[in-house]
């Protein structure tokens, strides 16, 4: 009779064990749906953002490398001019990329996986 008790408490035991592992790993899994859909969803909006203010940022500099051009009486010169700034722009980018995209990437991807 003890061995029957004994039986029934350990198919008792099992039953929750493995209702408890079925939970975790549902749990598990809506948590790496949230932090992907988080992740996915910013990147997303990073990537609409940044090609409208790609699209604003071509028209300005035409019309700047136009006006540069009129003003000094050479297109030629006025485009080259406005590329020189970007080479300048681009170069200081390149020296300060680590504190100017990395650090803010990793704060808040480290935001969503973390903190959640």
């Amino acid at each position: 009779m003890a061995f029957e008790g004994l039986k029934e408490n350990a198919e008792i035991i099992q039953d929750q064990a493995q209702a408890f592992i079925e939970s975790n790993v549902a749990y598990y899994k809506l948590w790496g749906f949230k932090v992907a859909m988080k992740s996915v969803t910013m990147i997303l909006k990073f990537i609409l953002v940044s090609f409208c203010f790609c699209l604003v940022l071509l028209f300005f500099s035409i019309a700047g490398a136009i006006a540069i051009g009129k003003a000094i009486d050479s297109y030629a010169l006025g485009f080259l001019i406005v590329g020189g700034v970007y080479l300048l722009v681009m170069g200081l980018i390149f020296l300060f990329k680590n504190k100017i995209v990395e650090g803010p990437i990793l704060e808040k991807f480290s935001e969503i996986f973390f903190n959640d």
